[in-house]
């Protein structure tokens, strides 16, 4: 009977430490489990920043300007003279290339814009354009229209877009983007856009402009004062005079 209750001891100190075993074994296929049905994180297809879906990229261009010609008249303009005035002062600022006028031929006016023409090449030649830069061709149109004179040189432009595109739905959707919060493809593309058409110089969207010189005259004026202790501000002999109105006194 001693013999039966050892044996008996003994298989149940043997049995315990493989079932304290088993259990951290099911509890570590537990957290495992657990841990598998997290979702993984992923980078988003759709960039987050605006500047990023929508560059501004720099490309060469055109400027156009067009010029209506009576078909009885045969010369410009005054408004006509400033504006090819002006279109020939921004090709030495801006232009990458020679000017290009096309004459219509088969038009109603196509004799009367041949006449023009040499008003044209005077005006831009003027403003200094080098005459082997101005080049003619000509351009055939429909008997009876009206054709226009169009003077055109190349430049450097910014551009962004296209603009309207909407690869996803932006509604309530089974998509991973719907649930991820981040903005829609074309949220900001029509102000990038804007800026591109706006800017001025479109270098200046890719490295800023060099620093001009600073004004002598008013920086001696304010570093004398600074000397002498006195106050900075500019100060007028009449108070009033910059006043619009007195309304509110």
């Amino acid at each position: 009977m001693q013999t039966v209750r050892t044996n008996g001891a003994d298989s149940h100190g043997i049995a315990r430490p493989a079932m304290r075993a088993a259990l951290v074994a099911v509890c570590m296929l537990l957290v495992a489990g657990c841990n598998t049905v997290q979702p993984v994180a992923t980078v988003s297809d759709t960039p987050y920043d605006h500047r990023m879906r929508h560059p501004i990229t720099i490309t060469e261009g055109e400027r156009t300007h067009q010029i209506f010609i009576g078909a009885n008249r045969g010369t410009l303009t005054p408004a006509q003279r400033a504006e090819v005035l002006e279109f020939a002062q921004g090709w030495k600022h801006e232009a990458t290339g020679g000017v290009i006028i096309d004459l219509p031929v088969g038009s109603s006016n196509e004799r009367s814009s041949a006449e023009a023409l040499h008003e044209v090449q005077s005006i831009i030649a003027a403003t200094g354009v080098p005459p082997q830069a101005i080049a003619v061709r000509n351009y055939h149109v429909g008997e009876g229209s009206l054709a226009t004179i169009r003077i055109t040189y190349p430049k450097i432009s910014a551009q962004a877009g296209p603009c309207g595109l909407w690869p996803q739905d932006i509604g309530p959707t089974a998509n991973r983007e719907y649930f991820e919060n981040n903005e829609f493809w074309n949220l900001g593309c029509a102000s990038q856009r804007n800026l591109a058409a706006m800017v001025e110089n479109p270098a200046d969207l890719v490295q800023p402009r060099g620093e001009t010189p600073a004004y002598e005259p008013r920086r001696t004026t304010a570093v004398e004062k600074y000397r002498q202790g006195t106050g900075p501000a500019t100060i007028y002999q009449n108070a009033n005079g910059g006043k619009i109105t007195d309304i509110g006194q």
